[in-house]
Formats: structure tokens, C-alpha cells, sequence
């Protein structure tokens, strides 16, 4: 059984804080001078990067009043994009410390420590009292995540009657085993990929109402279509990319997650649920 500790590993760099600054100055900037959008590239580490946070966040009815939460933040990348764009105060959780202590520390670059807080911490077991939040959102962070019956009541705990948690996950639409590795497993035993009904059911028994649902199949095809026309074009990744999370096997991971959308196995799937 894939344990928490397994996952934390599996996304672990050792010298993740070094590798960023080296990206900034390759850029020709600072981490006095860096922006959100600068760092995007590495911030965004889901299928679609900005444009499918834009996409999936817009959806949220996030406003400057709301406290909302960033159930699996990773670097906090959507923390920052949420509290910059929309003016939110945020609370991430992740399981990787390294990903939780770099993204402090990234927040303190682009001056957004004072609206975004990181923990470290599973999301089936949060420390955060019961109804605290206006809304929550996870991009790409169940496919790590078996109990999705447990995610879901405790996300729901968590907030206020009427909020609204999205979702933005791979999940299963087809037939057929995966290829690995990808971004979120090396192994098949260390994938949770389940598919929209799992979530459909898991929600509405931790009380939920799904309003909306979209298949994002054909946007997925387009931007590792762009992605590998750019890395050709430049000769190889760019300074800040998601090749800087992913090691040294991230064309595998790549190619193997575009060959099985490509094959209608999986793809990336937006839900927005209620509580009641």
C-alpha cells in the first residue's frame, strides 16, 4: 500500500528553492523582480498550466472578502495566482515539505506572504476548524488520493454551508491500463485515478450538489501539442518549465500522459460542487 510518505518522496527535488532561483536568473531576473507570471511555467504543475487555472478558477465566484482553501497546494502556484487575480486570502495544505517551505518562501518574493498561508499536512486530515472557508479548489491532486470519500467530508468540513469546492483532476474516461510513468506516479500501485462517477458519489455523500462537470480532452491534446512544438523551437526546455519538478524522465512522463488521453483512457476532468 502507497503510504503518505511514499507520495511526499515521489515529488521531493532536494534542491528545489536553488533550482528556481537558477530558473529566475536565467531570466534575466531577480527574486526581488520575479511575477506570478514569470513563474508560471513551474507554479502551474497541472495539465494547462495558467490558462487552465484561468479557466477552472473563473468558475469559483472567488471575490476579495473569501477565505479559501488549496487542498494539495504544491508549490502554492494557484495560491498566488487566486490571491493576485481575485484578492483572496488563501490556505494551502500539501504532504511534500519541500514543496511547502519553497513556496513560503516564493510567496515572500512576489509579496504575497501576508494573504497566503502553506501547511504542511494531509488533506484527510486538515487543522483547520470546521467551517472555516468560503470555497476550496484542487487541481490535479486525487489522482494521489484513494479515499476520495474521506477527501471529500473532510474538504466539506471545513467549509461553510454554501460554498463552492472545484475540482480540476485526471480522471479515468476510458478502457485500458495506463502507461507509466507519469507526473503524479511512477507505478501503477502508487495511482489513484478514479473515475468522474467515484467523485460524483463521494461528493454527494459528504453533501455536495455537482453543478457543473467538463471533460477537458481535446484543451489537454492542444497544450502538449504547444508545449513540444516550443521545446523544439527553443532546442530544448525553458529556464522555468514543469521539467524542473519532474527530473530528468519528464519527456517519459509527458509523452506517456499524452499517449494515454490520446487513447481515451484518461483525461482532465473539472467538477464544481456545493455544499449544501
Amino acid at each position: 500500500m502507497v503510504t503518505q510518505q511514499d507520495i511526499s518522496a515521489h515529488y521531493t527535488h532536494g534542491k528545489l528553492t536553488a533550482a528556481i532561483r537558477s530558473g529566475i536568473e536565467s531570466l534575466g531576473k531577480t527574486t526581488d523582480s520575479v511575477t506570478i507570471d514569470d513563474l508560471a511555467p513551474v507554479d502551474e504543475f497541472h495539465i494547462g498550466g495558467r490558462q487552465a487555472s484561468e479557466h477552472f478558477l473563473d468558475q469559483l465566484y472567488l471575490t476579495p472578502e473569501k477565505h479559501i482553501l488549496d487542498v494539495g497546494c504544491g508549490l502554492g502556484g494557484p495560491a498566488r495566482f487566486v490571491a493576485s487575480r481575485y484578492r483572496c486570502r488563501v490556505d494551502g495544505i500539501d504532504l511534500t515539505p519541500e514543496y511547502v517551505e519553497t513556496g513560503q518562501e516564493i510567496c515572500k518574493w512576489v509579496g504575497l506572504a501576508d494573504r497566503i498561508s502553506l501547511h504542511l499536512g494531509s488533506a484527510l486530515s486538515m487543522p483547520f476548524a470546521d467551517g472555516t472557508f468560503d470555497g476550496a479548489y484542487m487541481l490535479h491532486v486525487g489522482m494521489n488520493i484513494e479515499d476520495k470519500a474521506g477527501l471529500c467530508l473532510e474538504v466539506g468540513r471545513v467549509l461553510r454551508p454554501g460554498s463552492l469546492f472545484g475540482i480540476y483532476d485526471v480522471m479515468k474516461t476510458g478502457d485500458g491500463e495506463l502507461t507509466f510513468p507519469v507526473p503524479w506516479a511512477t507505478t501503477p500501485e502508487s495511482s489513484a485515478v478514479a473515475r468522474p462517477e467515484q467523485y460524483r458519489s463521494a461528493l454527494e455523500a459528504a453533501g455536495f450538489a455537482v453543478i457543473t462537470e467538463h471533460t477537458r480532452r481535446d484543451f489537454a491534446l492542444q497544450f502538449f501539442e504547444q508545449l513540444r512544438a516550443r521545446t523544439m523551437a527553443a532546442g530544448g526546455p525553458p529556464p522555468l518549465g514543469l521539467h524542473v519538478l519532474m527530473g530528468r524522465n519528464t519527456p517519459d512522463k509527458v509523452q506517456n500522459m499524452t499517449q494515454n488521453i490520446t487513447n481515451g483512457r484518461i483525461a482532465p476532468v473539472e467538477l464544481i460542487a456545493r455544499k449544501s
